[in-house]
């Protein structure tokens, strides 16, 4: 099968979409698509029925059937969101394959999921443009979005500068051509409440717009720690001719998150984990946290011909942030006294991003290729100061919380910093009867200027790089829907920031190779998937102390990340949606300071299963969908050094929902149902627990 012309097949999947719009009972419900085979030129940011997606925007940024595609995707839906209550995205990223979804536990601040062991908090993006933080994207609002896709393995090629692990790429609500929408409230334990809207209006065949809103007041473990989340996003289509389309996409969310401060290690063990996970170790008067980001995207597309279009992405963010939270550094000889310091944080911020592609499809003799072209540039400004402060200590049997009596800085940074990056990229994706192949070149120009200060001592940041990623594959497509593949990926990552010398960092470097077979059943809706990847990077940056007892980091030579992953997902015409995965990973730091450890937070092994059914219309359970799952998260280590051992823990979810009348519905979520007590992760600032039973209802009108 030759690979189509765009202009043909967008143009008839939209007139099927508009034809078979059903009053929207959910995001993912907009389309019934019924029995049409999409073969990947409708825009895979549409909403998709159930918790099998066989496109995805991120792997190629050309929308090509995940089954064609030589290379891990794992896609989340927006119903897979929906159903699972999720409100993070580690709660999103629960029973995905190749990560371990929360591995600190309770962290409103930000997300830091693992993928295939390396480190996810800058692997972020937001409608394929990366999130840029030195520290760990923003935790984004989650109602917000119609899908999450990871693509795991190195992904420079398409995207410049990033982890060798992959991307998660979070897709955000666009606006439709038909109108809906969704008004809702909700409470919870821990205490939460919260009131959503989403509306959808189609103001003529050309104009759509899209307003999403949240407010969510809630508590964590620790009661005395709580956040204020406002969230406003609006999402505008427009298409003048049927060749041309002009979307925004701008948000603006408000919190106030502070994360817990852990307990010492020497507690963990000796006191009941239930009595750890909910004690507070900081202290109301000075507890405190402002956060505000402003997200304004625009993206265009165009046709010249039937075989020829452009595509343009751009976003602006802006992110403020002041905080002051609290730690804790060790655990006195009398087994109580708790040692304890505080950070105190500013940050001002800014990215812009911009994608421009070129697309076509053209023939050379019996080869159909479609071919990307494209540029994309960022600009990543930031200044932002943090100190260590002394606090009092405090008792674990009988806290005082009157004021921690925060003292003077044991130490303090300070960035003034800008980093840029441009690069230029080619992809070409061919097609010879049953076989696909593509490869992809890409050269990155990267600049960081500007000055750092440790304890008052400025250094001047002056550093420009440049590098050359690829990546090729290969695969065979069967009659049956089986697609076996082999592929080669290569990636770099020009550290943010310096060490506390000032000197900068040297960007890290990755390769894999990644080989296995995907499967898209010809007889029912579902996707399977099988791989094994090799894995290394070099020049990777890890945290130690200093023989003055401070903090820095340092990079060290090289480390490896093997393994297997199984996942797959179905939706059964008898009601059934299934997903489940199985992982093993095994890391090894192969030089430098702590060679022969594993990676932090890399469990081994890690496995998961959710199950839905939906009772059939006829039947007297009509209106009632029941659902459940189990999450594995086996034993892996805290720290580089391997210094805390974290015990494996199995976890099991209950949802249900019932719809009262055709249009109002109600929905009950548990996590955690058995209450299951366990640390996440350890380190030199404490350990953090996971997440306690969560239970969140909801009350929902759709139209």
């Amino acid at each position: 099968m030759t690979l189509p012309h765009r202009a043909a097949l967008a143009a008839g999947a939209s007139l099927l979409a508009l034809a078979t719009a059903a009053t929207a009972q959910s995001t993912a419900d907009l389309y019934d698509l019924g029995t049409l085979v999409v073969d990947g030129s409708a825009d895979p940011s549409d909403p998709v029925p159930g918790y099998v997606a066989t496109t995805a925007a991120t792997a190629t940024k050309t929308g090509t059937p995940i089954l064609e595609t030589q290379q891990s995707v794992s896609v989340i839906t927006g119903e897979q969101i929906e159903d699972q209550g999720a409100t993070t995205l580690g709660d999103t990223l629960g029973y995905t394959a190749g990560l371990t979804a929360q591995p600190y536990g309770t962290d409103p601040r930000f997300d830091a999921p693992t993928i295939r062991g390396f480190n996810g908090a800058d692997a972020q993006y937001l409608n394929g443009l990366r999130l840029i933080r030195d520290l760990g994207a923003p935790a984004f609002e989650i109602y917000s979005l119609e899908r999450v896709e990871v693509l795991k393995g190195p992904s420079s090629a398409l995207y410049g500068a990033g982890i060798p692990g992959g991307v998660i790429n979070q897709i955000q609500k666009r606006a439709q051509f038909l109108s809906f929408g969704e008004l809702g409230v909700g409470v919870g334990d821990p205490k939460a409440t919260e009131g959503f809207v989403d509306y959808n209006h189609a103001f003529s065949d050309t104009f759509a717009a899209r307003v999403t809103a949240v407010a969510r007041d809630s508590e964590e473990d620790v009661e005395e720690l709580t956040n204020e989340r406002k969230y406003l996003g609006l999402a505008t289509r427009w298409a003048p001719t049927a060749a041309t389309q002009i979307e925004f996409l701008g948000s603006w969310l408000k919190d106030s998150p502070i994360t817990p401060a852990g307990v010492p290690y020497g507690l963990v063990g000796e006191v009941d984990d239930d009595d750890l996970r909910s004690f507070y170790a900081g202290d109301p008067s000075d507890d405190d946290s402002e956060r505000e980001m402003l997200n304004l995207g625009f993206s265009a597309h165009h046709e010249f011909t039937a075989d020829w279009s452009i595509d343009a992405n751009f976003r602006y963010q802006k992110f403020d942030w002041d905080y002051t939270g609290f730690y804790v550094s060790g655990l006195d000889g009398d087994g109580d006294t708790i040692s304890r310091g505080a950070n105190d944080t500013s940050e001002d911020s800014y990215t812009q991003n911009i994608d421009l592609r070129l697309n076509g499809y053209f023939d050379t003799g019996a080869v159909a290729h479609r071919l990307v072209v494209g540029l994309d540039a960022r600009r990543y400004g930031v200044e932002s100061g943090s100190s260590f402060l002394s606090a009092d200590p405090i008792s674990y049997s009988d806290p005082d919380y009157d004021g921690a009596n925060l003292g003077d800085a044991s130490f303090v940074s300070a960035d003034d910093l800008t980093l840029e990056q441009i690069g230029l990229y080619a992809q070409d994706e061919m097609s010879l009867g049953n076989w696909r192949a593509s490869l992809a070149l890409r050269h990155d120009w990267t600049s960081q200027t500007g000055t750092t200060w440790v304890n008052g001592n400025p250094s001047d940041v002056g550093q420009d790089e440049e590098a050359t990623t690829g990546r090729a594959g290969l695969s065979y497509v069967f009659d049956n829907g089986l697609a076996p593949y082999l592929s080669y990926a290569t990636s770099f990552d020009p550290e943010i920031g310096t060490d506390n010398s000032g000197s900068a960092f040297e960007p890290t470097r990755g390769r894999q190779w990644e080989a296995g077979v995907k499967y898209q059943p010809l007889g029912f809706d579902g996707f399977f998937s099988a791989a094994v990847y090799n894995l290394r990077q070099e020049n990777v940056r890890s945290a130690y102390t200093d023989a003055n007892g401070i903090g820095d980091y340092r990079q060290e030579g090289e480390v490896l990340s093997r393994g297997i992953e199984l996942e797959g997902s179905a939706d059964l015409a008898q009601g059934w949606n299934i997903r489940g995965q199985y992982s093993w990973n095994d890391t090894k730091v192969l030089s430098g300071d702590n060679a022969g450890n594993a990676l932090e937070n890399a469990p081994t092994h890690n496995a998961s299963l959710w199950l839905n059914y939906e009772f059939a219309s006829a039947s007297a359970l009509d209106g009632l969908q029941l659902g459940g799952g189990v999450r594995y998260i086996g034993e892996r280590y805290g720290d580089a050094a391997n210094s805390y051992d974290l015990e494996d823990v199995t976890l099991v979810d209950l949802q249900a929902s019932y719809a009262l009348t055709e249009d109002l519905g109600m929905s009950v979520n548990v996590s955690n149902l058995f209450d299951e007590a366990y640390v996440a992760n350890c380190g030199g600032f404490g350990c953090y627990y996971g997440d306690g039973r969560t239970v969140q209802a909801r009350l929902t009108w759709k139209w």
